[in-house]
């Protein structure tokens, strides 16, 4: 079985990457992706500060917080055990265009660590938290097309994360 995944994961990987847009649209969509990396965090977060004020916004952060804790405890357990190679170091077809944040693809970080707090903020203000689902999954997709991650990687870290949501929100039931 994982070896029809690994040979799936290989497909997509190679075709996606060897078909790319012009390098002007590629700019714009590193910049995007790098946006993963949690910098945009600080500006949603100010926003949401500015639109529900500092009493519902509290209890946001501290969930958003106490996910992401459970979802980085769950990444490192898992990444350790797994140590998949990334596809730029699995398939010289490959090439990595942007920087990966450590050595090992499985499960994608950023899609798993951003969606836990992409949840968070959807519980908590569904009006503007369900902006922030959709940006996880494609920074997730644009680490495939940039030749990063495997697109299991980042199915993965889409549930992982949902996982990391929902024991962190069952750990901020039982403390407060």
């Amino acid at each position: 079985m994982f070896k029809k995944i690994a040979e799936f994961d290989n497909r997509v990987s190679v075709y996606w990457t060897n078909r790319h847009f012009s390098e002007k649209v590629n700019d714009r969509l590193r910049f995007y992706v790098r946006l993963g990396d949690g910098y945009i965090w600080g500006a949603f977060a100010l926003f949401i500060l500015v639109m529900v004020g500092w009493e519902k916004f509290l209890p946001i952060l501290w969930q958003a917080l106490m996910a992401l804790a459970v979802s980085l405890i769950i990444y490192e357990v898992v990444k350790l055990n797994t140590k998949r190679p990334r596809p730029f170091a699995a398939n010289p077809q490959i090439k990595a265009e942007v920087p990966p944040l450590d050595k090992y693809s499985f499960p994608s970080g950023h899609t798993m660590n951003n969606l836990a707090v992409a949840s968070a903020v959807f519980y908590g203000v569904p009006r503007y938290g369900w902006v922030m689902l959709i940006l996880p999954l494609t920074w997730g997709l644009l680490r495939v097309y940039f030749g990063v991650h495997w697109l299991t990687d980042i199915l993965c870290g889409f549930v992982l994360g949902i996982v990391s949501f929902v024991l962190g929100h069952l750990l901020w039931i039982m403390i407060f």
